[in-house]
């Protein structure tokens, strides 16, 4: 057996040397399997190997390592010769071991050495290199005393049932090209673990059965032979995959199969048994949800069960293998980012299953048409604008003039506007619209959006018990406050939530893509969240109870989603929260994607500050009123959201990087439980968007790719603004450019970061695939890892290149369809648009 008698933290390649009782420990542990043992250097205590051997009665073939130091070389063809003078066990001096395959030695200069040790001892004297060597430099073979082949079938990508017949056809290639030479299989052996060489699979039960054959066959035809290698060997991670598991004892000098009798392939029952338990615990937690449906249990369950079975697979992986160096600390840290997105992928099953499977909502608020009710309690309407264009404004405030509530009044707050074109017509239409209409102008108010509508509250009328807030670009139906304030009866009710919807999708391909994502959020995250009372308040189209308001501190400037911090502060204080997904307010989209990037930016960046704010009031002891419930879907929320986009840009940022490594140094990709798991929540992803989509929001297949193109793309930026809440301890407000008078103004390319990320990814997919040489299916899935994780920053580039080209107005879509439709036989062009429907005016 090749023999490296290191302990199983030690490293040879920095230089450490082995120790006397670390050998004869070592030898004692091989000897009742091996006639001899072969060392591969004669330096750092290997010198001494020979005389331990001795002592247990085996030969030893004593190496002599050759390379670029010749300071080195000498000694270590000094200490062979000595062990071989000292030691009558020696049976032969190995000078070199592969140095012409590694071009570190010519074979005339390999040659010339050999002869000097020749002359020096009477011991067979040979070099070890792989047998295609030999055959290709019969003058080394003439140098010799005998011939010592390394046959490795694994590197030539030989599958295992015919590794055995290969190699000793390559024996018998060796005789046929030197009879007479007598020859040596000097390494033969098969790895137990890590990654496939084409047809190669390394395995335990392989290992077992490719030694067991290889050695009947050689013994029964009389082939001197030694096998590589007695032990697993940790420190030799920078031998690809495999390196570190040639071994035919592991590391504690275990025996890794028997060498008579059956062999048994390992059950993994250790491993079974904790992936089931572990499926039962993150199971349990399932047959708390009210209303629960068999379907909705099975998939929660069996979603619950296959995170378990990942978690005991990647602890199987980490006591029976060495992670050891760079790998631990890769292995760690990929852990530690798909711990998050594991999270995110139960929470997607959980609504999946529920919202497929599971009962009808019935917490959502559904407005019946009715007359008036008897009590019409004062709303105050809240309309903060900053620099929004007067036009636009006045249309919101005609639609809030024809509302159809007897008792009202709407209070419009311009801040921080000194420019009087803005103001002055709006200053104006309030006097024509009459008394219930109040014109505010706060030329300098400290706290953005935030401070404007506290100063609004200090002249909100004393009788005004509901606050209504409305962004300044609302087109509001009429019957808003009619079907929606008579749910604060309920002297429990804080909040009454609409959902937000645009009126001018039909602007072009983009600005639908964008609405149609929009609709997500309201048709199924926040009817889901509805049902623990757990909803997300923006600040548009929101009724809240002026008590509730009050009791909950008012408006905060602390962050810049001052919407959401106020909601979650009413609901932490006990007031229920309502939620309707009927539209009733049509707003403006973005003028553009930096425009819908900033606005996005925002929002993320303001919810890292509400975490910062209210994490404490999320634990069972926060001192809030918070139910169980509801901290589990604000927390979780959070996590899918937040967690989610910056871990997933973070992955996929790191994951770039580690592409050169793997092309230019040959460093091995990363495990495929660690890849796996990306590639199966990019299929929740998808299952979970395309599914949820068709179930709840009312759309076509095509507007649904658009969405997905648009919540992709703004992936980077999401992570881009929880990085910047580590960077920035208060960024100011950034108002989203609506119904801008420079909308159709020349803009740079708004994705340039995302573009080169994306690229980067996909081009590295590209090369890695092109190059894996030996079919490693490792590197095939980290490949398409790579190209999945380049999608949210390509969407990105698309969506920024599409924004500048002709493609993104409708007419040429329309142009292409009537012209594909006129070349159907029988059939007259459609004249119908597929422009989106224009709900409102």
């Amino acid at each position: 057996m090749s023999f490296a008698p290191y302990g199983r933290d030690a490293n040879p390649d920095k230089g450490q040397a082995t120790t006397d009782a670390q050998i004869r420990a070592d030898i004692d542990a091989v000897a009742p399997y091996t006639r001899a043992v072969r060392t591969y250097a004669s330096t750092g205590g290997l010198e001494n190997v020979a005389h331990f051997a001795a002592e247990d009665g085996l030969k030893a073939m004593i190496g002599a390592w050759i390379d670029t130091d010749e300071t080195r070389n000498k000694l270590e063809i000094a200490n062979a010769l000595d062990a071989a003078r000292k030691n009558s066990n020696v049976t032969g001096i190995v000078v070199g071991n592969e140095s012409i395959l590694r071009a570190e030695r010519t074979p005339e200069q390999l040659i010339d050495i050999i002869r000097k040790v020749k002359s020096q001892t009477n011991v067979p004297v040979t070099t070890g290199e792989t047998w295609d060597v030999w055959l290709d430099h019969p003058e080394l073979v003439s140098a010799v005393d005998f011939i010592a082949a390394h046959i490795l079938p694994y590197w030539e990508g030989v599958p295992d049932d015919q590794v055995v017949d290969r190699s000793i056809n390559i024996y018998e290639r060796l005789r046929a090209a030197y009879p007479g030479k007598r020859i040596v299989i000097a390494e033969f052996g098969w790895p137990s673990a890590g990654y496939n060489r084409d047809a190669a699979i390394p395995g335990e039960l392989e290992q077992a059965k490719i030694i067991r054959s290889f050695a009947a066959r050689a013994d029964a035809l009389g082939i001197e032979y030694n096998l590589i290698e007695a032990f697993d060997a940790p420190w030799k991670s920078f031998e690809g995959s495999v390196g570190q598991y040639w071994g035919i004892l592991d590391a504690n000098r275990e025996l890794k199969f028997p060498l008579a009798g059956p062999i048994v392939p390992a059950t993994y029952s250790a491993t079974a048994a904790i992936a089931l338990l572990l499926g039962i615990a993150f199971s349990i937690p399932v047959f708390r949800f009210a209303r629960l449906t068999l379907t909705q249990a099975v998939i929660m369950a069996a979603g619950a069960n296959l995170v378990g079975a990942w978690i005991a697979t990647v602890t199987d992986h980490w006591l029976t293998h060495y992670v050891v160096g760079g790998n631990k600390v890769t292995f760690i840290a990929s852990l530690v980012l798909l711990v998050p997105l594991v999270v995110v992928m139960l929470y997607r099953v959980e609504e999946l299953a529920t919202i497929a499977f599971g009962r009808t909502p019935r917490r959502l608020l559904r407005a019946t048409p009715t007359s008036l009710p008897a009590r019409t309690p004062k709303v105050s309407i809240h309309i903060p604008a900053y620099k929004e264009p007067p036009e636009m404004l006045k249309q919101t405030l005609d639609s809030v003039a024809r509302l159809n509530w007897p008792n009202f009044e709407c209070l419009v707050i311009i801040n921080n506007t000194p420019d009087p074109a803005f103001w002055e017509p709006i200053e104006a239409y309030c006097r024509e619209l009459g008394d219930r209409f109040k014109f505010i102008n706060l030329p300098k108010v400290a706290g953005f959006k935030a401070g404007a509508l506290r100063v609004a509250m200090t002249h909100t009328a004393p009788d005004a018990e509901v606050i209504g807030v409305i962004d300044a670009d609302y087109v509001v139906d009429a019957n808003w406050l009619h079907d929606l304030v008579p749910a604060f009866e309920d002297p429990t009710v804080g909040i009454v939530q609409a959902p937000q919807d645009h009126r001018d999708a039909n602007r072009s391909l983009m600005h639908e893509a964008m609405n149609t994502e929009y609709a997500g959020f309201f048709d199924i995250g926040m009817v889901q969240r509805n049902e623990h009372d757990a909803i997300v308040v923006h600040g548009t189209m929101c009724l809240m109870r002026r008590a509730a308001m009050v009791e909950a501190g008012d408006w905060s400037s602390d962050t810049i989603c001052e919407d959401t911090d106020l909601g979650l502060s009413i609901v932490e204080s006990g007031w229920k929260s309502l939620y309707t997904n009927t539209r009733y307010g049509w707003g403006l989209l973005p003028d553009d994607f930096a425009s819908f990037k900033k606005q996005r930016h925002r929002w993320a960046y303001g919810g890292m500050q509400i975490i910062r704010k209210h994490w404490r009031r999320m634990l069972p002891n926060g001192g809030t009123r918070l139910n169980a419930a509801q901290r589990r879907e604000f927390s979780i929320g959070w996590v899918s959201w937040l967690g989610s986009e910056s871990v997933g840009a973070l992955v996929a940022i790191l994951s770039l990087a580690w592409v050169p490594f793997v092309l230019g140094f040959g460093i091995a990709v990363p495990q495929r439980i660690l890849t796996l798991p990306i590639l199966f929540c990019f299929g929740i992803y998808i299952l979970h968007f395309i599914a949820l989509y068709r179930l709840r929001v009312a759309t076509t297949p095509v507007r649904m790719l658009g969405a997905a193109f648009a919540a992709m793309a703004v992936q980077f930026t999401v992570a881009k603004a929880v990085y910047d809440s580590f960077r920035y301890k208060d960024l100011a407000f950034a108002r989203t450019a609506k119904g801008s008078w420079l909308a159709g103004a020349a803009r740079a390319f708004p994705a340039l970061p995302e573009a080169v990320i994306g690229g980067g990814l996909l081009l590295s997919a590209i090369a890695l695939r092109m190059t894996n040489w030996h079919a490693v299916v490792e590197i095939d899935l980290f490949a398409l890892a790579l190209a999945i994780q380049s999608l949210p920053f390509l969407a990105a580039a698309v969506i920024g290149w599409l924004e500048g080209s002709a493609l993104n107005a409708f007419a040429p879509w329309l142009a292409m369809r009537e012209r594909a439709l006129g070349l159907i036989p029988g059939r007259l062009a459609a004249s119908q648009t597929i422009l989106p429907e224009k709900i409102r005016p």
